[in-house]
């Protein structure tokens, strides 16, 4: 989301010609290298045979492109909607505010469920980390970070400790304990350093690794004990603002989304894109895999959420109306896949039918945009964020 997205110019010595400029990240054989604007064009015409510039080939880039997306239009011969005709409707459901968790004093940014389904971690612009126990609503661990925009935070999946940041370009990570009297920022670790702030962190599925994405244009992959980069992942042409870790035990692969409108999927084995998508007309907000790991649903500020299936390789479904004009900040799937909820800029919630593309209800509460949503571990409820300065959880 634009309002999200702030611009770092590093000023310094440039690693090719030493002279004091802006600089830019250049990487050379996975190798981070600060060049200057002038450096890193000559950089990028090198090995260029003759006749050969790099307007020529980026339209040769741009019609091998247009052939990709004329053989994957052969195997386009049926809509997901038209296959689910057969399927039964889903009847009224009721969902509702079943608790408001009241103490940010700013704009709630990012929330993650435990994995014991009852504590919630929720961070804000207000600079503030609070753990929650979302059964009573009270607050059982704060944490101040030293910046405001704290636009990201994750549980670990032993719910021992929980990793947080923002504009301070870092991701660091807190234990908890049930010492009332402990200073948690005494054990603060920092783990990933990027050089633009940090938009998303997810833990893999030990308590030892952890994804980012960052507004610098790059996902990576730390060690939480050393703070060792264990592999960065590069392709997005501008700032990166989610991540999904593949949900499978074994899951090796994760989806970005970010600015240049490309929802992205890497190979955490080998740091490369495997699949990318590029349907969406404006900001990808947010990514999650469908429950068995087979697609992916996107929510874009084109006021559209997506999805996408993995093994057709293509977009095969578009949730949109045409009253819906405001952009979709977060999106989440039901344990079953059959339903996706997703938050958007309007303050509102729209629950969608996954297989008919239907929008079954609209869940009024907040009084300000929603900015994050996750459905809890068991299925049961989900959660909500807002600007609203609260979160709700709704059942």
């Amino acid at each position: 989301m634009c309002d999200q997205t702030f611009l770092v110019n590093v000023f310094g010595s440039c690693d090719k010609c030493f002279k004091q400029r802006a600089l830019r990240p250049v990487f050379k054989k996975s190798q981070q290298l600060s060049y200057c604007s002038t450096c890193a064009e000559i950089m990028a015409t090198d090995g260029l045979h003759e006749n050969e510039t790099l307007a020529s080939l980026k339209s040769e880039a741009e019609s091998l492109k247009g052939k990709l997306e004329e053989e994957r239009a052969k195997l386009h011969d049926v809509e997901l909607h038209q296959v689910a005709e057969r399927v039964e409707a889903l009847g009224q459901f009721v969902m509702k505010t079943r608790r408001t968790l009241k103490g940010h004093g700013n704009k709630v940014l990012c929330m993650d469920w435990c994995k014991d389904k009852r504590r919630i971690v929720s961070s804000s612009q207000d600079g503030k980390v609070i753990v929650w126990d979302s059964f009573t609503t009270n607050k059982e661990h704060a944490v101040t970070m030293p910046c405001t925009w704290v636009m990201a935070c994750a549980y670990a999946p032993s719910g021992c400790a929980i990793a947080c940041g923002g504009l301070d370009n870092k991701c660091s990570v807190y234990p908890l304990t049930f010492d009332k009297n402990e200073n948690m920022a005494a054990k603060k670790k920092s783990v990933a350093m990027h050089t633009n702030y940090l938009s998303a962190c997810s833990f893999t599925n030990s308590d030892m690794q952890i994804l980012t994405a960052s507004g610098d244009g790059t996902c990576a992959l730390w060690d939480v004990e050393s703070g060792q980069l264990l592999q960065s992942f590069h392709g997005h042409g501008a700032d990166v603002l989610c991540l999904d870790l593949a949900p499978s035990e074994t899951g090796n692969t994760f989806v970005s989304g970010g600015c240049d409108k490309k929802a992205m999927v890497w190979d955490m084995r080998s740091g490369q894109c495997v699949q990318a998508f590029e349907t969406h007309e404006s900001d990808i907000n947010s990514v999650r895999y469908y429950p068995s790991g087979d697609a992916f649903a996107s929510g874009s500020d084109d006021a559209t959420c997506r999805l996408y299936d993995l093994r057709a390789d293509r977009e095969v479904a578009i949730y949109s109306k045409e009253s819906i004009i405001f952009g979709a900040s977060s999106v989440d799937f039901s344990l079953s896949g059959r339903l996706l909820f997703a938050g958007y800029n309007d303050y509102t919630i729209n629950v969608w039918d996954v297989l008919k593309g239907a929008r079954v209800s609209i869940l009024f509460g907040h009084e300000n945009r929603v900015s994050t949503l996750r459905v809890s571990p068991d299925g049961t409820a989900f959660c909500s964020g807002s600007w609203d300065h609260t979160l709700r959880v709704w059942a």
